[in-house]
This record gives structure tokens, C-alpha cells and sequence, in this order.
């Protein structure tokens, strides 16, 4: 499959749905507190989704359940809400949201503490994590390649004593929710396409506390980490343009 540019018309599209993503996890933070589930968390990303005329673009997506993931502690991505997971203090849940609007797709991710008090180590992750992600977009400049990205996210990770998740990768965007090119989160030998003017890339690292490696729960959706460590994920859809790399979820 090609990789679609975009013009500014269409990225001015996709700016008013990543505003919508935006706007539902502002709201999704202030509700992330001790005793709270992720199905609370699920219904509320709902009612704000239908209140800014948007349309949830997971709930369906390969039959997925929900217009959220939401991923505890050794959850890496892909967290089904649930009325029993409830959320105490000192965990950590990551929340992946996607919405569609006139067609064209926005899709970001926050990781939260729960509580005031998670451990320096845990603060540390979710720093370096939401870190890693702007170096990555630092280099979603015309001329660099798709590599440039993983590369800076995985330099940073390491050289802080964490580990990039390999199974997993960021990825095009437009009016679908996933478009070539693949973007992974580490210097990859697979396809490395050069960037060209109108891409635009959902930049995605998924930091693990401990080992890299991953597996996938019995739901076939829930990945977590193979050793049970946290994992943290920060994720923006971002613009490449002769001006540079331009956030369209902030």
C-alpha cells in the first residue's frame, strides 16, 4: 500500500480531530483517580466523543469492544475496559484514543498516575516515555527517514536504562486509522522510507520498565509485558512539513 500525503486542507482536517482526541483525554485525566474503573473511564471518552460530534474509530475496528484501550501497569497496549478493573493508587494506566470527523482520523495516548503517590522509578518511565516521544518527532523532518524516529526514541529509552517494545510500532494516518508507513520505536532493518511533505505519522513509544519482549492475554487483545514489568505509552499524530514537524493532537 502507498504512502498518501496529505494537503493542507486534509491536514487542517486532521488537526480538528486530533483536537477532539485531545480534548477527550484532558477530560479522561482529571477522571483518573483511586477506586475509579476503566469502564468509567470507557463511558465518559463516550459521552465526550458523541458531545463533540465525533465517532469513536476503535469500537469495531477488527471487532474491538471499545471506544478505549486502557492499559494497567504490565499493560503494554490494547487494555479492554472493564467493570472490574478498578484503579488503585500508585498504578500506572495508559489510555490509547481514537477518534474519526469528517472522515479523517485522529489518535493519541497519555499514560496517568493513579494517586500522588507512584514511586520515583514509575515517574521516571512515564518522564522518559512522554520524552522519547518528542525526540521522535523532533525528527519527523522532509528528507529523514522513518528510521530517524525509531532511532532518537530508542537511543533515549536505553541510555535511561528502559526497553522499547518491538511488536508494536507507530504508524500512518489519514482516513484510515492505519496507513503506511509502519514507524517503528527503534532503529529497524526492515522498509525505511524517506519523509516527504503532507505525511503524517502516529509517533507511539511504548517504554517497558524491564525487558522488551511482550504477550498477548487470552482475550487476544491485551499485550503486556513477557516479565510483568510496568509499560508506559505516550503517543501524537504529527505533520511533516517545510516547516517542520507539526503536532496535530496538542
Amino acid at each position: 500500500m502507498a504512502i498518501v500525503c496529505k494537503s493542507p486542507a486534509e491536514i487542517e482536517k486532521m488537526r480538528q480531530s486530533g483536537r477532539v482526541v485531545r480534548q477527550v483525554l484532558d477530560h479522561l485525566r482529571t477522571l483518573v483517580a483511586p477506586g475509579v474503573t476503566t469502564m468509567d473511564l470507557e463511558r465518559a471518552a463516550e459521552q465526550k466523543m458523541k458531545d463533540l460530534g465525533a465517532k469513536p474509530a476503535f469500537k469495531g475496528y477488527f471487532d474491538y469492544p471499545c471506544v478505549l484501550c486502557t492499559s494497567v501497569n504490565e499493560e503494554i497496549v490494547h487494555g479492554i475496559p472493564s467493570e472490574k478493573r478498578t484503579l488503585n493508587a500508585g498504578d500506572i494506566v495508559s489510555v490509547d484514543c481514537g477518534v474519526v470527523l469528517d472522515g479523517y482520523y485522529g489518535d493519541a495516548a497519555i499514560t496517568v498516575p493513579v494517586g500522588d503517590e507512584i514511586t520515583p522509578e514509575l515517574r521516571k518511565l512515564l518522564e522518559v516515555t512522554e520524552q522519547s516521544l518528542y525526540r521522535g518527532i523532533e525528527k519527523a523532518r522532509i528528507g529523514n527517514s522513518v528510521s530517524d524516529i525509531g532511532g532518537a526514541v530508542q537511543e533515549y529509552v536505553e541510555a535511561a536504562g528502559f526497553s522499547v517494545v518491538r511488536e508494536f510500532v507507530g504508524h500512518g494516518i489519514g482516513t484510515k486509522l492505519h496507513e503506511e508507513p509502519q514507524v517503528p520505536n527503534y532503529r529497524s532493518g526492515g522498509p525505511n522510507p524517506r519523509l516527504r511533505e503532507g505525511m503524517v505519522l502516529a509517533i507511539e513509544p511504548m517504554v517497558n520498565y524491564g525487558k522488551p519482549e511482550t504477550r498477548v492475554l487470552s482475550d487476544k487483545w491485551t499485550a503486556v509485558t513477557a516479565d510483568g514489568s510496568y509499560s508506559a505509552h505516550f503517543e501524537h499524530c504529527v505533520a511533516v512539513t517545510r516547516d517542520g514537524p507539526v503536532i496535530l493532537t496538542e
